[in-house]
């Protein structure tokens, strides 16, 4: 699989605010006009405090090969998952952190040029 066609699943952190709007908003748009494969979820916080079976869809998704992660902190998303008792298989998993990263950067390690 190319790097352009790796899995991203895009975290809106829709309740806990966590995330910059301009980085949120400005990563969705160019994620939604690109060819790459997005899952958009609202809140991956909210998804695991309820123990959301999309979270072991994500997991094994990401078993079958690489997948990117754009949400927060790395180590907050690893928990998030291990608290749903789904944890991510490490090797397969890129995490983009849009509380750091300008909207420019997160879109480079998301959509390589």
């Amino acid at each position: 699989m190319s790097e352009a066609n790796v899995p991203i699943i895009y975290c809106r952190c829709a309740y806990a605010n966590a995330l910059p709007e301009k980085v949120k908003n400005g990563v969705l748009e160019k994620l939604c006009g690109s060819s790459v494969p997005v899952t958009a979820v609202s809140d991956l916080c909210e998804m695991s405090a309820r123990n959301d079976p999309r979270l072991k869809e994500i997991t094994e998704l990401a078993g079958k090969g690489p997948i990117k992660i754009a949400a927060c902190y790395p180590r907050a998303v690893r928990w998030l998952f291990h608290a749903a008792d789904t944890p991510l298989p490490e090797d397969q998993v890129e995490y983009v952190n849009l509380r750091e990263l300008t909207t420019e950067d997160a879109v480079e390690a998301l959509i390589p040029s």
